[in-house]
């Protein structure tokens, strides 16, 4: 049998035999567009101390695509090297990301309730 497997936007036939499975072809899918709907009014703003445009410092970067379920560190900050900084949750699994460097917080990108994508810029430390 051939069944059509949908995994990130990517199209791919596979063929299951008895014992074993193949893929047999890998095409990629439009993604469907986005529904935009008003944030609710309980949702914060991500907060930043300089335009979002401006990443000067260590991004840090989320990991998968996800949801934050909330944030650990505020702008003006202190952390330091693996200290917690998000939860993110993904395929209802809680995931932690932590600082990769010492440093001061110098933008958040993100609030909690955010949806995010693998490599979308979280936060910034300089």
């Amino acid at each position: 049998m051939i069944y059509v497997v949908n995994i990130n936007d990517k199209s791919y036939e596979v063929e299951v035999e008895k014992g074993k499975a193949n893929i047999v072809k890998t095409t990629t899918v439009a993604a469907p567009a986005p529904i935009v709907q008003a944030a609710p009014a309980a949702v914060a703003a991500p907060q930043t101390a300089a335009p979002a445009g401006n990443v000067s410092g260590e991004p840090i970067k989320s990991p998968m695509p996800g949801a934050i379920l909330d944030v650990k560190a505020s702008v003006g900050a202190t952390v330091k090297k693996g200290q917690l900084l998000f939860i993110l949750e993904a395929m209802k699994m809680e995931n932690e990301i932590f600082s990769t460097i010492d440093g001061v917080v110098s933008q958040i990108m993100v609030s909690k309730g955010s949806s995010v994508s693998t490599n979308d810029i979280l936060m910034v430390i300089q």
